[in-house]
C-alpha cells in the first residue's frame, strides 16, 4: 500500500490518481467524523475492495455510504461506481 511516505530517502512513494491498493474505510455518509472517525468505520479493506463492496449493493442503499480513502479523500457512492466501470479497475 503505498499511501504512506517510505523510509528510503524520505520520499513519498508516488501510488498515482486512483490507487487501487491504497488503504480504505467505509463510513456512513453522515457519521460526523471527528477525532474518533477511524473507530466509526463499518469496513475496511484495500480502495478496490470497498469500490466492489460499494458496487454491489443495491442502488437504493448505495448512497448511505462514502469510502475515505488514505489522505483523507471521501469518494461517494456514485464516484465509487463510477471507478467501478473504469476499464483499468482490477478484477476481483
Amino acid at each position: 500500500m503505498a499511501d504512506h511516505p517510505s523510509t528510503f530517502d524520505g520520499t513519498p512513494v508516488k501510488s498515482g490518481e486512483h490507487a487501487w491498493q491504497d488503504r480504505a474505510a467505509l463510513h456512513a455518509k453522515n457519521d460526523g467524523d471527528g477525532v474518533l472517525d477511524g473507530a466509526k468505520a463499518l469496513r475496511r479493506g484495500t480502495f478496490a475492495e470497498l469500490i466492489r463492496h460499494v458496487a454491489m449493493l443495491p442502488e437504493d442503499q448505495r448512497g448511505k455510504y462514502v469510502i475515505e480513502k488514505a489522505g483523507d479523500r471521501e469518494y461517494s457512492a456514485e464516484e465509487a461506481v463510477a471507478l467501478a466501470s473504469r476499464p483499468d479497475f482490477p478484477s476481483a
